[in-house]
């Protein structure tokens, strides 16, 4: 075997279609574009994604749903048992930052009331819910803003 022998299997590669070259070709003419319209144009064969022909489109038929609060992926939770494994009398956010309870990206923390805390502590400038709270109280700490 050499090197300017080789060549592909036979039938593996095709051929390409040469258009437009003629009425014996079988592509002549119209070149298998068909008679007028947008395909048959030259730089005219796109439709936009949604088009529907003029009807209107079905993302402007349906009714706008739904809301995205932009501040739910600043605000990282924290769960109250959580807070029963730090050692530290105030919590704040970067102590919960510290304790990697919280996700570098968060910009503010609120305490979820789940499971049950023992001791008692200050949290300062983290939310919590009414119930975290009122557990957070029981406990003989205090919540403050």
């Amino acid at each position: 075997m050499k090197l300017n022998t080789l060549k592909p299997a036979d039938g593996a590669r095709e051929d390409r279609k040469r258009v437009g070259r003629g009425i014996g070709s079988g592509l002549g003419k119209t070149a298998g574009r068909g008679h007028k319209g947008s395909f048959a144009r030259s730089g005219k064969g796109k439709i936009k994604a949604g088009f529907e022909g003029g009807q209107m489109p079905m993302q402007r038929r349906l009714p706008k749903i739904g809301f995205a609060s932009h501040k739910k992926s600043d605000t990282a939770e924290v769960l109250l048992y959580q807070l029963d494994k730090l050692d530290a009398g105030t919590i704040d956010f970067a102590a919960l930052r510290a304790a990697k309870l919280v996700p570098s990206t968060a910009k503010q923390a609120k305490v979820v009331k789940k499971g049950e805390i023992s001791k008692k502590f200050v949290l300062k400038g983290v939310l919590a819910t009414a119930g975290a709270r009122a557990a957070i109280e029981a406990a003989g700490g205090q919540v403050g803003e």
